[in-house]
Protein backbone atom coordinates (compact mmCIF):
# COMPACT_ATOMS: atom_id res chain seq x y z
CA UNK A 1 0.00 0.00 0.00
CA UNK A 2 1.26 3.15 -1.11
CA UNK A 3 1.00 6.66 -0.43
CA UNK A 4 0.71 8.94 -4.59
CA UNK A 5 0.20 12.94 -4.04
CA UNK A 6 -2.48 14.13 -6.18
CA UNK A 7 -3.22 17.52 -7.18
CA UNK A 8 -5.30 19.77 -6.25
CA UNK A 9 -7.93 19.31 -9.07
CA UNK A 10 -7.73 15.63 -8.91
CA UNK A 11 -8.66 15.94 -4.76
CA UNK A 12 -11.22 17.96 -5.82
CA UNK A 13 -12.79 15.31 -8.82
CA UNK A 14 -12.85 12.50 -6.81
CA UNK A 15 -14.02 14.22 -3.06
CA UNK A 16 -16.97 16.11 -5.01
CA UNK A 17 -18.27 13.11 -6.56
CA UNK A 18 -18.28 11.48 -3.00
CA UNK A 19 -19.22 14.35 -0.78
CA UNK A 20 -22.45 14.50 -3.25
CA UNK A 21 -23.67 10.83 -2.49
CA UNK A 22 -25.10 11.17 0.13
CA UNK A 23 -27.28 14.61 -0.01
CA UNK A 24 -27.93 14.05 -4.12
CA UNK A 25 -29.23 9.88 -2.42
CA UNK A 26 -31.53 12.15 -0.11
CA UNK A 27 -32.99 14.55 -2.64
CA UNK A 28 -33.60 12.30 -5.80
CA UNK A 29 -35.93 10.30 -3.25
CA UNK A 30 -38.27 12.66 -2.26
CA UNK A 31 -40.14 13.20 -5.20
CA UNK A 32 -41.32 9.84 -5.07
CA UNK A 33 -42.72 10.16 -1.29
CA UNK A 34 -46.25 10.22 -2.54
CA UNK A 35 -46.59 7.67 -4.93
CA UNK A 36 -44.77 5.29 -2.61
CA UNK A 37 -47.93 6.19 -0.33
CA UNK A 38 -50.18 4.71 -3.48
CA UNK A 39 -48.26 1.63 -4.22
CA UNK A 40 -47.65 0.44 -0.95
CA UNK A 41 -51.23 1.31 0.41
CA UNK A 42 -49.72 2.75 2.85
CA UNK A 43 -49.14 5.89 5.08
CA UNK A 44 -47.27 9.06 4.98
CA UNK A 45 -45.25 8.51 8.40
CA UNK A 46 -44.39 5.09 6.76
CA UNK A 47 -43.03 6.37 3.65
CA UNK A 48 -41.41 9.33 5.99
CA UNK A 49 -39.92 6.85 8.24
CA UNK A 50 -37.80 5.42 5.17
CA UNK A 51 -36.39 9.07 4.88
CA UNK A 52 -35.79 8.54 8.98
CA UNK A 53 -33.79 5.39 8.11
CA UNK A 54 -31.66 6.26 5.53
CA UNK A 55 -30.64 9.88 7.54
CA UNK A 56 -30.31 7.39 10.33
CA UNK A 57 -27.73 5.03 9.07
CA UNK A 58 -25.57 8.11 7.30
CA UNK A 59 -25.24 9.75 10.54
CA UNK A 60 -24.04 6.99 12.86
CA UNK A 61 -22.16 5.01 10.11
CA UNK A 62 -19.75 8.05 10.02
CA UNK A 63 -18.37 7.48 12.92
CA UNK A 64 -17.32 4.42 12.29
CA UNK A 65 -16.33 4.44 8.21
CA UNK A 66 -14.03 7.30 9.10
CA UNK A 67 -11.95 5.75 11.67
CA UNK A 68 -11.87 2.52 9.49
CA UNK A 69 -10.62 4.58 6.89
CA UNK A 70 -7.54 5.60 9.42
CA UNK A 71 -7.24 1.87 10.46
CA UNK A 72 -7.27 0.49 6.93
CA UNK A 73 -6.95 2.92 4.59
CA UNK A 74 -8.88 5.13 2.75
CA UNK A 75 -9.15 3.51 -1.14
CA UNK A 76 -10.59 -0.07 0.64
CA UNK A 77 -13.10 1.41 3.00
CA UNK A 78 -14.55 3.47 0.43
CA UNK A 79 -14.78 0.76 -2.08
CA UNK A 80 -16.66 -1.83 0.59
CA UNK A 81 -19.01 1.51 1.79
CA UNK A 82 -19.68 2.23 -2.13
CA UNK A 83 -20.47 -1.73 -2.62
CA UNK A 84 -23.04 -1.64 0.40
CA UNK A 85 -24.37 1.57 -0.88
CA UNK A 86 -25.36 0.12 -4.07
CA UNK A 87 -26.44 -3.33 -2.53
CA UNK A 88 -28.69 -0.85 -0.82
CA UNK A 89 -29.68 0.82 -3.66
CA UNK A 90 -30.87 -2.44 -5.66
CA UNK A 91 -32.82 -3.61 -2.96
CA UNK A 92 -34.35 -0.54 -3.05
CA UNK A 93 -35.41 -0.50 -6.79
CA UNK A 94 -36.73 -3.91 -6.42
CA UNK A 95 -38.58 -3.29 -3.28
CA UNK A 96 -41.60 -5.44 -2.56
CA UNK A 97 -43.08 -3.92 0.42
CA UNK A 98 -42.65 -0.60 2.20
CA UNK A 99 -40.47 -2.69 5.25
CA UNK A 100 -37.84 -3.81 2.80
CA UNK A 101 -37.50 -0.51 1.34
CA UNK A 102 -36.93 0.69 5.00
CA UNK A 103 -34.08 -1.58 5.79
CA UNK A 104 -32.71 -0.92 1.91
CA UNK A 105 -32.47 2.96 2.59
CA UNK A 106 -31.17 2.23 5.92
CA UNK A 107 -28.25 0.21 4.54
CA UNK A 108 -27.79 2.82 1.55
CA UNK A 109 -27.55 5.71 4.20
CA UNK A 110 -24.75 3.30 6.01
CA UNK A 111 -23.09 3.04 2.35
CA UNK A 112 -23.57 6.65 1.26
CA UNK A 113 -21.80 7.74 4.70
CA UNK A 114 -18.58 7.25 3.38
CA UNK A 115 -18.47 9.75 1.08
CA UNK A 116 -18.41 13.05 3.67
CA UNK A 117 -15.33 10.99 5.80
CA UNK A 118 -13.59 10.04 2.99
CA UNK A 119 -13.78 13.23 1.01
CA UNK A 120 -12.34 15.48 3.51
CA UNK A 121 -9.92 13.26 4.62
CA UNK A 122 -8.16 12.88 1.39
CA UNK A 123 -7.71 16.23 1.54
CA UNK A 124 -6.20 16.30 5.10
CA UNK A 125 -4.01 13.71 3.51
CA UNK A 126 -2.98 15.43 0.79
CA UNK A 127 -2.88 18.99 1.78
CA UNK A 128 -3.55 21.97 4.88
CA UNK A 129 -3.36 25.28 4.79
CA UNK A 130 -4.63 27.50 2.28
CA UNK A 131 -4.35 24.67 -0.37
CA UNK A 132 -7.09 22.57 1.70
CA UNK A 133 -9.18 25.84 2.19
CA UNK A 134 -9.19 25.96 -1.69
CA UNK A 135 -9.96 22.15 -2.18
CA UNK A 136 -12.86 22.60 0.29
CA UNK A 137 -14.28 25.48 -0.96
CA UNK A 138 -14.69 23.78 -4.63
CA UNK A 139 -16.23 20.51 -3.01
CA UNK A 140 -18.46 22.73 -1.24
CA UNK A 141 -20.09 24.52 -4.01
CA UNK A 142 -20.26 21.10 -5.78
CA UNK A 143 -21.89 19.88 -2.61
CA UNK A 144 -24.93 22.80 -2.75
CA UNK A 145 -25.32 22.06 -6.79
CA UNK A 146 -26.05 17.86 -6.50
CA UNK A 147 -28.96 18.32 -3.98
CA UNK A 148 -30.38 21.62 -5.97
CA UNK A 149 -30.57 19.47 -9.04
CA UNK A 150 -31.43 16.39 -7.99
CA UNK A 151 -35.04 17.07 -6.98
CA UNK A 152 -35.87 18.53 -10.34
CA UNK A 153 -33.85 15.67 -12.33
CA UNK A 154 -36.18 12.94 -9.61
CA UNK A 155 -39.63 15.23 -10.53
CA UNK A 156 -38.47 14.63 -14.45
CA UNK A 157 -37.93 11.16 -13.76
CA UNK A 158 -41.25 10.37 -12.33
CA UNK A 159 -42.86 11.97 -15.22
CA UNK A 160 -41.69 9.43 -17.51
CA UNK A 161 -40.78 5.97 -15.75
CA UNK A 162 -42.56 5.30 -12.16
CA UNK A 163 -40.31 5.61 -8.84
CA UNK A 164 -38.19 2.26 -9.53
CA UNK A 165 -36.56 4.60 -12.19
CA UNK A 166 -35.18 7.06 -9.31
CA UNK A 167 -33.26 4.54 -7.60
CA UNK A 168 -32.14 3.05 -10.96
CA UNK A 169 -30.43 6.70 -10.94
CA UNK A 170 -28.77 5.87 -7.80
CA UNK A 171 -28.01 2.56 -9.08
CA UNK A 172 -25.91 4.55 -11.82
CA UNK A 173 -24.54 6.64 -9.63
CA UNK A 174 -22.98 4.42 -6.71
CA UNK A 175 -21.38 2.06 -10.07
CA UNK A 176 -20.19 5.31 -11.72
CA UNK A 177 -18.54 6.12 -8.32
CA UNK A 178 -17.12 2.60 -7.46
CA UNK A 179 -15.63 2.66 -11.03
CA UNK A 180 -13.61 6.44 -10.26
CA UNK A 181 -12.52 5.49 -6.48
CA UNK A 182 -11.30 1.94 -8.21
CA UNK A 183 -9.76 3.55 -10.98
CA UNK A 184 -8.77 7.50 -10.10
CA UNK A 185 -8.13 7.06 -5.95
CA UNK A 186 -4.73 5.71 -4.80
CA UNK A 187 -4.30 4.96 -1.05
CA UNK A 188 -3.45 8.11 0.56
CA UNK A 189 -3.57 7.03 4.36
CA UNK A 190 0.60 6.99 4.75
CA UNK A 191 0.11 4.86 7.75
CA UNK A 192 -2.63 3.19 8.51
CA UNK A 193 -3.02 1.07 11.61
CA UNK A 194 -5.94 -1.29 12.57
CA UNK A 195 -5.43 -0.96 16.35
CA UNK A 196 -7.47 2.83 15.21
CA UNK A 197 -10.58 0.90 14.69
CA UNK A 198 -10.75 -1.30 17.76
CA UNK A 199 -13.19 0.06 20.63
CA UNK A 200 -10.19 1.28 22.60
CA UNK A 201 -9.03 2.86 19.77
CA UNK A 202 -11.92 4.55 18.76
CA UNK A 203 -12.70 5.79 21.71
CA UNK A 204 -9.18 7.17 22.24
CA UNK A 205 -9.59 9.24 18.84
CA UNK A 206 -12.69 10.50 19.93
CA UNK A 207 -11.75 11.77 23.53
CA UNK A 208 -8.70 13.58 22.34
CA UNK A 209 -10.44 15.23 19.75
CA UNK A 210 -13.30 16.41 21.98
CA UNK A 211 -10.61 17.31 24.62
CA UNK A 212 -8.39 19.85 21.81
CA UNK A 213 -9.81 23.02 21.53
CA UNK A 214 -8.33 22.80 17.60
CA UNK A 215 -10.53 20.83 17.10
CA UNK A 216 -13.27 21.91 19.40
CA UNK A 217 -13.79 25.23 18.48
CA UNK A 218 -13.86 24.97 14.86
CA UNK A 219 -16.29 22.11 14.59
CA UNK A 220 -18.70 23.75 17.17
CA UNK A 221 -18.82 26.90 15.18
CA UNK A 222 -19.47 25.14 11.69
CA UNK A 223 -22.12 22.87 13.47
CA UNK A 224 -23.52 25.83 14.83
CA UNK A 225 -24.07 27.48 11.93
CA UNK A 226 -24.83 24.29 9.24
CA UNK A 227 -27.05 23.11 11.59
CA UNK A 228 -29.33 26.21 12.05
CA UNK A 229 -29.09 26.21 8.23
CA UNK A 230 -30.25 22.20 7.88
CA UNK A 231 -33.62 23.44 10.21
CA UNK A 232 -34.61 25.77 7.37
CA UNK A 233 -35.46 22.91 5.40
CA UNK A 234 -38.21 22.50 8.54
CA UNK A 235 -39.46 25.61 8.18
CA UNK A 236 -39.41 27.45 4.95
CA UNK A 237 -42.10 24.81 3.42
CA UNK A 238 -44.65 26.09 6.18
CA UNK A 239 -43.43 29.60 5.53
CA UNK A 240 -43.58 29.83 1.82
CA UNK A 241 -46.22 27.20 0.90
CA UNK A 242 -48.97 27.25 4.02
CA UNK A 243 -48.60 31.03 5.15
CA UNK A 244 -46.91 32.57 1.90
CA UNK A 245 -49.29 30.79 -0.90
CA UNK A 246 -46.83 29.20 -3.59
CA UNK A 247 -47.56 26.04 -4.87
CA UNK A 248 -45.13 23.47 -4.40
CA UNK A 249 -43.69 23.45 -7.84
CA UNK A 250 -43.07 27.17 -7.39
CA UNK A 251 -41.46 26.55 -4.00
CA UNK A 252 -39.53 24.01 -5.23
CA UNK A 253 -37.66 26.30 -8.02
CA UNK A 254 -37.96 29.19 -5.56
CA UNK A 255 -35.42 27.13 -3.36
CA UNK A 256 -32.96 27.62 -6.16
CA UNK A 257 -32.07 31.12 -4.61
CA UNK A 258 -30.21 29.62 -1.35
CA UNK A 259 -27.98 27.26 -3.78
CA UNK A 260 -27.70 30.29 -5.45
CA UNK A 261 -26.52 32.31 -2.68
CA UNK A 262 -24.34 29.71 -1.40
CA UNK A 263 -22.29 29.02 -4.79
CA UNK A 264 -21.96 32.72 -5.41
CA UNK A 265 -20.41 32.94 -2.02
CA UNK A 266 -18.55 29.99 -3.26
CA UNK A 267 -17.01 31.75 -6.19
CA UNK A 268 -16.83 34.98 -4.24
CA UNK A 269 -14.51 32.73 -1.53
CA UNK A 270 -12.39 31.71 -4.25
CA UNK A 271 -11.35 34.66 -5.58
CA UNK A 272 -10.67 36.30 -1.70
CA UNK A 273 -8.28 33.27 -1.14
CA UNK A 274 -6.02 34.34 -3.58
CA UNK A 275 -5.35 37.60 -2.00
CA UNK A 276 -6.48 36.66 2.55
CA UNK A 277 -5.98 33.56 4.39
CA UNK A 278 -8.44 31.86 4.57
CA UNK A 279 -8.81 32.42 8.40
CA UNK A 280 -9.65 35.66 7.86
CA UNK A 281 -12.85 35.31 6.39
CA UNK A 282 -14.40 33.62 9.51
CA UNK A 283 -15.33 36.27 11.63
CA UNK A 284 -16.69 38.78 8.92
CA UNK A 285 -18.34 35.30 7.41
CA UNK A 286 -19.83 35.07 10.71
CA UNK A 287 -21.12 38.54 11.27
CA UNK A 288 -22.72 38.52 7.51
CA UNK A 289 -24.22 35.12 8.69
CA UNK A 290 -25.52 37.08 11.96
CA UNK A 291 -27.10 40.11 9.62
CA UNK A 292 -29.22 37.20 7.99
CA UNK A 293 -30.09 35.89 11.29
CA UNK A 294 -31.26 39.49 12.65
CA UNK A 295 -33.12 39.78 9.22
CA UNK A 296 -34.96 36.91 9.41
CA UNK A 297 -36.41 37.92 13.22
CA UNK A 298 -36.88 41.35 11.61
CA UNK A 299 -39.04 39.86 8.83
CA UNK A 300 -41.53 38.36 11.12
CA UNK A 301 -42.05 41.14 12.93
CA UNK A 302 -42.26 43.65 10.39
CA UNK A 303 -43.72 42.17 7.40
CA UNK A 304 -46.15 39.11 6.23
CA UNK A 305 -44.78 36.21 5.32
CA UNK A 306 -43.54 36.85 0.94
CA UNK A 307 -40.91 34.85 -0.97
CA UNK A 308 -38.79 38.32 -0.94
CA UNK A 309 -39.66 38.78 2.59
CA UNK A 310 -38.09 35.35 3.30
CA UNK A 311 -35.75 34.28 0.89
CA UNK A 312 -33.62 37.60 1.27
CA UNK A 313 -32.59 36.81 4.55
CA UNK A 314 -32.05 33.24 3.90
CA UNK A 315 -30.02 33.69 0.68
CA UNK A 316 -27.38 36.57 3.03
CA UNK A 317 -27.29 33.70 5.56
CA UNK A 318 -26.89 31.19 3.39
CA UNK A 319 -24.05 33.07 1.58
CA UNK A 320 -22.42 33.69 4.23
CA UNK A 321 -22.35 30.27 5.29
CA UNK A 322 -19.75 29.68 1.82
CA UNK A 323 -17.14 32.41 3.39
CA UNK A 324 -16.77 30.38 6.75
CA UNK A 325 -16.70 26.76 6.14
CA UNK A 326 -13.55 26.41 3.99
CA UNK A 327 -11.29 27.51 6.70
CA UNK A 328 -13.63 25.93 9.58
CA UNK A 329 -13.35 22.75 8.24
CA UNK A 330 -9.63 22.70 7.13
CA UNK A 331 -9.04 23.90 10.75
CA UNK A 332 -10.92 21.36 12.50
CA UNK A 333 -8.53 18.41 10.61
CA UNK A 334 -5.47 20.40 9.79
CA UNK A 335 -3.83 18.73 13.36
CA UNK A 336 -4.51 15.38 13.20
CA UNK A 337 -3.01 13.93 10.39
CA UNK A 338 -2.76 10.08 11.88
CA UNK A 339 -6.80 10.65 12.78
CA UNK A 340 -8.22 12.27 10.05
CA UNK A 341 -11.01 10.13 8.75
CA UNK A 342 -11.90 10.03 12.68
CA UNK A 343 -11.96 13.81 12.31
CA UNK A 344 -13.90 14.14 9.29
CA UNK A 345 -16.46 11.56 10.73
CA UNK A 346 -16.68 13.53 13.62
CA UNK A 347 -17.14 16.75 12.22
CA UNK A 348 -19.67 15.26 10.16
CA UNK A 349 -21.46 14.20 13.22
CA UNK A 350 -21.42 17.31 15.04
CA UNK A 351 -23.04 18.99 11.85
CA UNK A 352 -25.99 16.05 11.48
CA UNK A 353 -26.37 16.00 15.47
CA UNK A 354 -26.70 20.09 15.36
CA UNK A 355 -28.91 20.13 12.33
CA UNK A 356 -31.46 17.39 14.64
CA UNK A 357 -31.26 19.16 17.62
CA UNK A 358 -32.25 22.38 15.83
CA UNK A 359 -35.21 20.47 13.46
CA UNK A 360 -36.22 19.42 17.22
CA UNK A 361 -36.51 22.69 18.80
CA UNK A 362 -38.59 23.64 15.73
CA UNK A 363 -40.67 21.14 16.33
CA UNK A 364 -40.97 22.22 20.04
CA UNK A 365 -41.82 25.57 19.20
CA UNK A 366 -44.30 24.68 17.02
CA UNK A 367 -44.88 27.90 15.28
CA UNK A 368 -42.79 28.43 11.91
CA UNK A 369 -42.76 32.43 11.91
CA UNK A 370 -41.83 31.72 15.41
CA UNK A 371 -38.95 29.36 15.01
CA UNK A 372 -37.45 31.38 12.13
CA UNK A 373 -37.28 34.19 13.91
CA UNK A 374 -35.70 32.32 17.09
CA UNK A 375 -33.55 29.03 16.58
CA UNK A 376 -31.23 30.48 13.52
CA UNK A 377 -30.23 34.26 15.27
CA UNK A 378 -29.77 31.95 18.58
CA UNK A 379 -27.14 29.46 16.99
CA UNK A 380 -25.91 31.93 14.91
CA UNK A 381 -24.96 34.24 17.57
CA UNK A 382 -23.49 31.69 19.63
CA UNK A 383 -21.20 30.43 16.65
CA UNK A 384 -19.70 34.18 16.91
CA UNK A 385 -19.09 34.44 20.61
CA UNK A 386 -17.20 31.27 20.04
CA UNK A 387 -15.55 33.11 17.07
CA UNK A 388 -14.79 35.81 19.16
CA UNK A 389 -13.32 34.05 22.29
CA UNK A 390 -11.26 32.04 20.09
CA UNK A 391 -9.88 35.14 18.43
CA UNK A 392 -9.25 36.42 22.03
CA UNK A 393 -7.33 33.37 22.58
CA UNK A 394 -5.42 33.44 19.74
Amino acid sequence: MHHAPMSERHVAAIGSLLIALGPISLALYTPAMPQLVTDFSTTYPAVKATLAAYFAGFALAQLVCGPLSDAYGRRPVALAFLLLYAVGSIGAMLAPSIDVLMLARLVQGVGAAVGISVARAIVRDNFTGERSARVMNTMGIFLAIGPAVAPTLGSLTMLVFDWRAIFVLMVAYGGVLLAAVHRFLPETNRAPDPARASPAGLAHAYGALGRDRRFLFPALMLGLTLGGFYSLSSMLPFLLIDIAGLSPQAFGFGMLAQTGAYILGGIVTKALLKHLPARHLVLPGLALAMVGALAMAASIALLPPSYPSVMAPVAVFTFALALVTPDLTTRAMAAFPDMAGAAAALLGFAQMGSGFVDSGAVALIGSPPLAFATVVPIVTFAALLLGLAERQRD
